[in-house]
């Protein structure tokens, strides 16, 4: 891609952005359309611009902001990244207080098209951090792909319940429950669930300085 933030400001007049989120969209849905209005409209991009740096098309991209559609895991990682801000930066509901209280019944989470893989950002936050912390989720027999991480991204693994398979470029290694793992996440890599049971796994993601904004 060749367009950058900087070019972004000598772009043809855009159509009229969406309004805002309708008050009765609820969450997660309503806190990420909120926030990537106002993470994008901070960088200083129109949709357009957004659609060509994430490889999200544009009318995805409204529906998002509108509230009219709540992405999958692969869609709301591209927009992060093409963003630079942290994945849970896109979730989190910035109207509350400095205390939040996450309950499993309400969990926030997001995930796969066909629904094996459920990530929960379990200590989500609205501003740039270098350590993030998740609950996956992944269905027997189920399959998650990631892309590369920004270098200097590290994953730290550990198999709460159930069995993991994980392929790391062309390394393969398998886990069992209370085996951990970490990686640098620069490369492709993919979760599979090679049992009969629903695998529960823990993630703590680190960043190297500003590769996780």
């Amino acid at each position: 891609m060749t367009r950058n933030r900087a070019s972004a400001a000598r772009e043809k007049p855009q159509p009229a952005e969406p309004a805002e989120p309708i008050a009765s969209i609820e969450p997660p849905t309503a806190a990420l359309a909120a926030n990537l209005r106002r993470v994008r409209l901070a960088a200083g991009w129109s949709l357009d611009t957004l659609a060509e740096q994430s490889g999200v098309s544009r009318s995805m991209l409204s529906q998002i902001e509108l509230g009219h559609s709540a992405p999958t895991i692969n869609v709301l990682w591209k927009i992060a990244q093409a963003l630079k801000v942290p994945f849970s930066a896109l979730l989190v509901d910035a109207s509350r207080g400095r205390v939040r209280l996450l309950r499993g019944k309400q969990a926030k989470t997001i995930a796969s098209s066909d629904g094996g893989f459920v990530s929960r950002p379990l200590f989500p936050s609205d501003r740039p951090r270098q350590v993030e912390f998740y609950e996956l989720r992944l269905a027997a027999g189920a399959v998650e792909e990631a892309e590369p991480h920004a270098p200097g991204t590290v994953e730290n693994l550990v198999v709460n319940q159930g069995e993991l398979e994980i392929t790391i470029g062309a390394e393969q290694h398998r886990l069992a429950r209370t085996d951990a793992i970490q990686f640098e996440a620069d490369v492709p890599h993919a979760y599979r669930n090679p049992g009969r049971s629903e695998a529960v796994l823990y993630l703590v993601m680190t960043y190297a300085g500003e590769a996780g904004r």
